[in-house]
């Protein structure tokens, strides 16, 4: 008996060491390692993108100033239409919203966007104006006919450039998806060690319990051949079951409970009748089976026992 405190004691050692190892180990398997991976690519994803967009914006902004020169160009009646100006007018253009206006914003001339809201619609110009605004600088140039007369060209961004902008947030929201999916299969995989954890704990308490009750059950045996004990042997008896009871508890957790046809009634009411004994004379216990007295179900007694037991010794402590 004296080497049941220093079982405990290894016990102890030993599952602290297996719960600390299994949560290095989970946080350097494979997951991990992919999760690291996939934020290293997306990295270097966003990088690259802002490189690409920034140099994109860039030609763009190259290719509206050229378009405006060769506006300009055009208008002046000194200067005469070459093939190069009129390829940079229509190939600049492409995919690019653009706004030509007067500096009090007077339609002159547009690009890739909607003629029919513009004719109809005369918030929609303004509108336009306000969001082309918002994104660039206008590029201005003077009217060639007309010195005092500043034009303005307002532009937005060509689909590409918008794709290349918005990739990366795609991207992100998947890593978000992925690395939240990861988080919980970890979760998952570090509660399911804890448990196995446990209900081995469990099931080595129950095989160890398992030798002293024994010892019991030979020194009651011995107990009942001693005259003068017939009040005490029974009560010794229940305790000695009772210990019984709770090693086949412990035994049976993390395994699957095998399930029997029992009559709950006489179930519910054998626990009862011995938390009554133990729970004083001020707790009354009622069971109330509506007449009822046989009622069968396929259940587990140990756990099923284990439960009523449970709810009738909290009832009276939160009275």
């Amino acid at each position: 008996m004296d080497n049941y405190p220093n079982f405990y004691i290894v016990l102890l050692v030993v599952v602290s060491k297996q719960y600390f190892s299994s949560m290095i180990a989970k946080w350097t398997n494979w997951r991990s390692a992919l999760a690291i991976a996939a934020i290293c690519i997306v990295s270097v994803t966003i990088f690259y993108s802002n490189y690409l967009a920034k140099k994109i914006a860039k030609e763009e902004r190259e290719k509206i100033e050229q378009w405006a020169e060769a506006v300009r160009t055009n208008s002046d009646p000194n200067v005469t239409e070459t093939n190069l100006t009129g390829k940079i007018l229509a190939e600049n253009s492409q995919d690019i919203p653009i706004l030509l206006v007067t500096e009090k914003d007077s339609l002159l001339d547009y690009r890739n966007l909607d003629s029919t809201k513009i004719m109809s619609d005369k918030k929609y110009l303004s509108t336009q104006i306000t969001t082309l605004k918002s994104l660039h600088q206008p590029i201005e140039w003077k009217n060639p006919l007309d010195s005092t007369q500043i034009n303005r060209v307002y532009y937005g961004e060509s689909k590409l450039l918008n794709e290349v902008r918005y990739y990366p947030i795609v991207q992100l929201i998947v890593l978000a998806l992925f690395i939240i999916i990861i988080a919980i299969a970890q979760r998952t995989n570090y509660r399911s060690t804890q448990n196995q954890l446990w209900a081995g704990m469990a099931k080595e308490t129950a095989h160890q319990l398992g030798t002293p009750v024994s010892s019991l059950q030979g020194w009651l045996e011995m107990l009942k051949e001693i005259p003068g004990n017939e009040k005490t042997v029974p009560e010794i008896e229940k305790d000695i079951q009772r210990l019984l009871l709770i090693t086949d508890r412990f035994g049976k957790i993390g395994s699957k409970p095998s399930l029997e046809e029992k009559n709950i009634i006489e179930q519910i009411n054998y626990m009862v009748d011995y938390i009554k004994r133990r729970a004083g004379a001020k707790v009354l216990f009622e069971v109330n089976a509506n007449n009822e007295t046989d009622i069968t179900a396929m259940i587990s007694p140990p756990l099923f026992d284990w439960v009523i037991e449970n709810l009738l010794k909290k009832q009276p402590i939160a009275q």
